[in-house]
């Protein structure tokens, strides 16, 4: 097989470049989306942490039973954690999204590590969790 070289007056060259830049800003946009979606699920976490403490505090005010004092202890507890998850999964993301840009202008393919941020705040989440509710219902 023979290599064809490129004719400059082939008009499929100029698309071929133009599709190829497009397929750039594509990508720039979806990782700016992704990092949107990042931004509005660390907001919720956090908002849930505030909103779960005054809840039980609103709880813990109106009725100050044994019961009531521990489930407010607990949910201070959750509340700070999930406010502290939700604080470094932005601070992660940030650099994160700044890095794959990085490597978009540079020409290369942004790189896909082997335990990204959505899984690792996931497990982290979930590990949460179970303590949240061990320190909850076991005692």
């Amino acid at each position: 097989m023979s290599e064809e070289t490129p004719n400059p007056t082939d008009p499929r060259t100029h698309l071929a470049g133009k599709r190829t830049s497009l397929a750039s800003v594509r990508t720039q946009l979806a990782l700016d989306r992704t990092t949107l979606a990042w931004i509005r699920t660390t907001l919720t976490m956090a908002s849930f942490g505030f909103g779960m403490v005054a809840f039980f505090r609103t709880l813990r005010e109106a009725n100050a039973h044994e019961e009531t004092i521990r489930l407010h202890e607990g949910a201070v507890r959750f509340g700070v954690a999930l406010i502290v998850l939700g604080l470094i999964a932005t601070v992660l993301a940030g650099p994160s999204h700044w890095m794959a840009l990085r490597r978009l202008r540079l020409g290369e393919i942004p790189v896909l590590r082997q335990w990204p941020l959505s899984i690792t705040v996931a497990m982290l989440f979930a590990v949460l969790c179970l303590a949240g509710l061990w320190g909850l219902f076991v005692r």
